[in-house]
């Protein structure tokens, strides 16, 4: 239960990992958009702000140096602007400069409003990633220590089961030859290179006939031999308490006997409940319990001590 959950824990490390990639690669997306738009607002607002105060100077400077010329033309030569450009040939126009001025601005305006909050949002998006990303260092951590874990637990379950499977191998061999009065048995691991996963076959020779699979047994014999090994765990990890339904249901009466037999190696051990029609298996119990109908629709629990052979 533990190596499962552990493993199943494992998988929602995984699932958690994976998500929090996406998001982490989502919000990668998001800073790299948000950068570039920054980039291309801060570009552009620079190259305007510089355009602007260098058309503001420029403008500055024609208003001085117009109202030097003015001046000059009062002064000097005694001529308004207006009766000088009427007499002499003037290259621009002041509303053409004044109008160029004005169409610089208008473009200006036209780039719009710079997003002001750009670098709060990439501050918040690139907060949330640096926490994204310490909490899939964490699950990756985490990851590889269960990993380690398991791997521990694998190698000790395999030891386990290699250990109890030579165990239950032996007794196997020596229930068999003492239920079928000779013969022998063995089990084989289907996938050696894969304990964990492996299966076991069970390959069989009862006395007279040659090794084969348990498949091809008759079915006293598959009943006998799976009870041989039935036996041969009983005897590796002993319990109080073991229950039996029909277990011995297909066996002749020779072979329910010496099923009988074999069960008093377990008194004082094990403590056996067995479901049986069979009189041969009742002969080695020692309580008898039954239920009879001694009148119409009502049951009753009658109990047989073959020991005292008195009705309780």
């Amino acid at each position: 239960d533990l190596y499962y959950a552990k493993t199943k824990e494992k998988d929602n490390i995984i699932l958690d990992i994976n998500k929090l990639s996406k998001d982490k690669e989502l919000l990668q997306n998001n800073i790299i958009e948000l950068e570039g738009k920054l980039k291309i607002n801060n570009t552009n607002l620079i190259y305007q702000e510089k355009n602007l105060k260098s058309l503001e100077i420029r403008v500055n400077y024609l208003d001085i140096k117009l109202d030097n010329l003015l001046n000059i033309l009062n002064e000097d030569y005694s001529l308004t602007y207006e009766k000088a450009k009427e007499t002499y040939f003037l290259e621009i126009e002041e509303e053409e400069a004044r109008s160029k001025v004005n169409m610089y601005r208008n473009n200006l305006k036209k780039i719009g409003m710079v997003n002001i909050r750009a670098i709060e949002e990439y501050e918040a998006v690139r907060e949330r990633y640096e926490f994204l990303t310490k909490q899939k260092t964490d699950l990756e951590k985490a990851r590889e220590i269960l990993n380690d874990i398991i791997k521990e637990m694998d190698k000790v379950m395999i030891n386990e089961f290699i250990n109890t499977f030579n165990d239950i191998q032996i007794e196997f061999k020596k229930v068999f030859k003492d239920l079928f009065k000779g013969g022998q048995a063995t089990l084989k691991l289907t996938n050696p290179n894969n304990i964990l996963e492996t299966g076991i076959e069970i390959i069989a020779s009862p006395p007279g006939k040659k090794l084969t699979t348990i498949s091809l047994l008759s079915g006293g014999e598959k009943t006998l031999t799976a009870i041989s090994l039935l036996f041969a765990i009983l005897n590796v990890r002993q319990v109080p308490f073991c229950l039996f339904d029909e277990i011995e249901a297909t066996l002749d009466e020779a072979n329910v006997d010496c099923f009988g037999q074999y069960l008093n190696n377990y008194r004082g051990k094990t403590q056996f409940l067995i479901i049986t029609h069979k009189k041969k298996t009742m002969e080695y119990a020692d309580t008898l319990y039954g239920i009879t109908m001694q009148e119409s629709g009502i049951s009753k629990l009658v109990s047989v001590s073959l020991q005292e052979r008195e009705i309780k």
